[in-house]
């Protein structure tokens, strides 16, 4: 079976990302003291996560397609929805006492959305 070019070019972009998402994987743990944030980054949408990785449990979530980021931005992806998700996401995790986290940005360059989503966790009151 003969696969196209950019078959074989989606096939290689896809390994690339499983393997620095494992090398990521191997250094960052979440602890209860020091949980993780996790982001994942689709087309449309951006969704964040703070993980325990020792109890196997995810203590906070937010993402674009919660109702009240929703009716404040019009457009799911971009730096000012990002920023948006970000700040919930601190706002919520300081309410259940989670000041100090780990943040892990997956196989994403920490710039743009990412960055965005960052910097308005610490605005919500987390710390990295």
């Amino acid at each position: 079976m003969k696969l196209s070019k950019q078959t074989l070019l989606k096939l290689k972009k896809n390994k690339t990302k499983k393997y620095k998402k494992k090398k990521l994987h191997k250094r960052i743990q979440g602890t209860l003291k020091r949980p993780r944030l996790s982001v994942y980054r689709s087309n449309t949408h951006i969704y964040a996560q703070i993980i325990d990785d020792r109890n196997h449990k995810t203590l906070v979530t937010c993402s674009t397609l919660e109702r009240s980021i929703k009716l404040k931005s019009f457009d799911n992806k971009n730096l000012n929805t990002s920023y948006l998700v970000g700040k919930k996401l601190g706002e919520l995790s300081v309410e259940k006492n989670i000041i100090k986290i780990i943040f892990d940005r997956g196989p994403y360059l920490y710039h743009g959305c990412i960055k965005a989503l960052a910097d308005g966790a610490r605005a919500g009151g987390l710390t990295f």
